[in-house]
């Protein structure tokens, strides 16, 4: 169980835990700062129109020539 939980997953990606851990961490700042755009957004509509999606983009951008890379 222990083995699923955390080790399976970086190694089907080629990473260890800890480096797994760190791409995990790379990618959720951006994503909070993105969500926090959307909120932004949300409330005052003239502001960070495009802010999230172009985030989005670069990080769906950066997963997926990860990816290919391995």
């Amino acid at each position: 169980m222990i083995r699923r939980l955390f080790l399976d997953h970086p190694a089907s990606m080629g990473e260890s835990y800890f480096e797994h851990q760190r791409q995990a961490v790379s990618f959720a700042g951006p994503l909070l700062l993105a969500g926090f755009a959307c909120l932004l957004h949300a409330v005052i509509p003239g502001l960070c129109e495009r802010t999230a999606s172009r985030r989005i983009a670069i990080l769906h951008e950066r997963m997926v020539t990860g990816r290919r890379a391995r």
